[in-house]
């Protein structure tokens, strides 16, 4: 059986990620948004049980909360009218409550949308999906809405994390494209996305699981874009 010794590979995998991440492209709107009626933005648990309140919020994500509101209002003001929203709501009694803390259950203050979304003066415009899972297009309603949109060829995801409910996200636009011959573009702004951050020390003096932010965070945008997303550094 080979011997697997990743502390052998790290460093030199290490170097060649950051290297990667820091050569990231701008995209400039005005060459994407051509066609507005074509493009669709995804935004992925953008609620305060992830942003502000909750066993499961940080302030990294919050970070991209401003972000995300200026790249809507930069998409709204190019005539864009398809966004989309997916967002937790859980049952209280959630399955997935077995590999994660209860977080966001249905009709508390961690399933609401942040109030930076709704104070957004086109937010009447929004579609939203619940979901009770961290894959948003399972039993959500978001591939019916898909479907029922083909027009639409171009998807922007941001939101968190970008490890689990964005990559996600990110890899059902992108598969389920692929499935079923369709030429769509995936692209993800890396200054809209993030990850929580547990570091090695803290998890293991506080027998939590580790979860180093940066690593996962940038790890995981290297997945997607070997699966053929786009990745970008930002849409401005």
């Amino acid at each position: 059986m080979k011997m697997i010794n990743l502390k052998s590979e790290s460093a030199e995998f290490a170097g060649f990620l950051e290297n990667w991440f820091t050569k990231l492209p701008v995209l400039k709107l005005n060459d994407l948004v051509k066609q507005p009626e074509k493009l669709a933005i995804v935004s992925v648990d953008i609620i305060n049980g992830f942003c502000y309140a909750g066993p499961l919020s940080s302030p990294r994500v919050a970070g991209i909360v401003h972000p995300i509101c200026q790249l809507f209002t930069s998409l709204h003001q190019m005539g864009v009218k398809n966004f989309v929203l997916t967002q937790d709501t859980h049952e209280a009694d959630a399955v997935e409550f077995a590999d994660f803390p209860p977080h966001c259950v249905r009709s508390t203050t961690e399933s609401e949308t942040v109030d930076e979304f709704k104070e957004l003066p086109f937010f009447s415009e929004f579609v939203i999906f619940p979901k009770n899972s961290i894959n948003s297009a399972l039993n959500s309603g978001l591939a019916a809405w898909i479907q029922s949109h083909p027009e639409v060829d171009t998807f922007i995801v941001v939101g968190d994390c970008s490890d689990l409910c964005t990559y996600q996200l990110a890899m059902f636009l992108r598969l389920d494209a692929n499935a079923r011959q369709l030429k769509r573009r995936v692209i993800v702004p890396e200054n809209c996305v993030q990850t929580y951050d547990t570091p090695v020390a803290l998890a293991v003096e506080k027998h939590l699981t580790a979860h180093p932010g940066d690593w996962m965070h940038v790890s995981f945008l290297y997945h997607m874009f070997l699966n053929g997303v786009e990745i970008v550094k930002k849409l401005e």
